[in-house]
């Protein structure tokens, strides 16, 4: 945990997991799942390569969504969107995913490495309402890679990884 321009609050959590096996369907509520390095969570449409964006290039293994985001959306917009509305496949709890970019993090025993924004689309405005659009922009999660297999589990904390050009030891020797 990094103090002053803090990246995580205390404690952070993962509260939700969701998985769709098709790229429209409403994503289903899951207990615990099973992540598959390079590939994605098992049961969802990405790891089966057929989700929407599955032919653009970049991986795409997992997503994330600050439930505090939902909950700023809603009361900025006036509008809701669901933690499964959102197409995200884990929703978290007392941490600042865009701090995640380029960098290594842990979901209880499951190493992730967060890749890029996941910014709103059309495709969710015309899943949810067009408000997403500019109510979600830089707020609207993170695309990361899954680094190894493991079960990721509802309640699980979530922990920053050093950053070794944060905290690269060099030999003077």
């Amino acid at each position: 945990m990094r103090r002053g321009g803090s990246i995580m609050k205390t404690p952070a959590r993962l509260v939700a997991i969701f998985v769709a096996a098709q790229p429209e369907e409403l994503p289903r509520s899951l207990d615990k799942v099973r992540a598959v390095a390079g590939k994605g969570l098992e049961g969802d449409r990405y790891a089966a390569g057929i989700g929407t964006f599955s032919n653009y290039p970049g991986k795409r293994d997992v997503t994330l969504i600050e439930s505090e985001m939902l909950s700023t959306y809603e009361r900025e917009m006036g509008k809701r969107v669901s933690a499964a509305e959102s197409r995200r496949n884990l929703l978290t709890q007392g941490v600042r995913l865009n701090h995640f970019v380029d960098r290594e993090f842990r979901i209880g025993s499951i190493r992730l490495r967060g890749l890029r924004l996941s910014e709103p689309c059309t495709h969710l405005a015309r899943l949810t309402h067009p408000e997403v659009l500019p109510g979600l922009v830089h707020r609207g999660g993170l695309i990361a890679e899954i680094l190894c297999d493991g079960v990721i589990t509802v309640g699980d904390e979530i922990s920053e990884l050093p950053n070794l050009a944060d905290d690269q030891l060099i030999d003077k020797s």
